[in-house]
């Protein structure tokens, strides 16, 4: 069959809503070394293969999350108190 003998003629067409909630692909992923507990580790291996593409699925959820929420301050590391002895 040849490209031209393809019938297009029931696929509907894409509108502007489709594109505007298209998913944007973030590009290559970088490998990284991150530390995990071990409780967290063991229950994404768990599920088996994939689970490191689940935990960034996760990852990605969490911080679409905060990105949404204007009134969610991001959390600081506490102050460090130096010993003036």
């Amino acid at each position: 069959m040849r490209d031209e003998d393809i019938d297009f003629s029931d696929i509907p067409k894409l509108g502007p809503d489709f594109f505007a909630n298209a998913i944007l692909w973030p590009g290559p992923k970088k490998q990284i070394t991150l530390r995990i507990d071990p409780d967290v580790l063991t229950f994404f291996r768990k599920h088996g293969r994939g689970y490191q593409s689940t935990i960034n699925a996760v990852l990605r959820k969490y911080m679409e999350a905060r990105k949404e929420s204007t009134s969610i301050k991001p959390r600081t590391a506490p102050e460090r108190r130096v010993n003036s002895r």
